[in-house]
């Protein structure tokens, strides 16, 4: 799988088999065992990230279409895999909620999206 393009908050991206995938930025990285997302606004951001965190294998990024991509490390670098899991608005307003709970910051029952990508443009400092 390899980064063809970007553009727009589009990243076109090849995998194996030679089918193109399209990656919808922003996204958010879930790690496993943790309510604490990370907003990434990039494939940029992506990367940097990847490079601070260390990876298991059940982390993954979810994208503003709701789409889920494992994270793999292929020649060294990170790469985005998607799978057949698909997160709907409420599925990310709940992950959204236990970030926002493990922040307490904001009354969790005011928390609502109209759409997954304004859930995850929330996230944006």
């Amino acid at each position: 799988m390899k980064v063809m393009s970007q553009e727009g908050g589009v990243s076109r991206v090849m995998r194996l088999n030679g089918l193109i995938d399209m990656i919808l930025w922003p996204c958010i990285l879930k790690l496993d065992g943790d309510d604490e997302l990370i907003y990434l606004s990039s494939e940029c951001d992506f990367n940097v990230e990847c490079q601070e965190l260390i990876l298991t294998e059940f982390d993954h990024v979810i994208d503003s279409m709701g789409i889920c991509y494992l994270i793999e490390i292929m020649k060294e670098k990170p790469v985005l895999v998607k799978t057949k899991k698909a997160f709907d608005l409420d599925a990310v307003t709940q992950l959204i909620r236990a970030n926002e709970f493990v922040k307490a910051k904001l009354c969790l029952t005011k928390i609502y999206f109209s759409t997954i990508s304004d859930a995850i443009k929330s996230l944006h400092c």
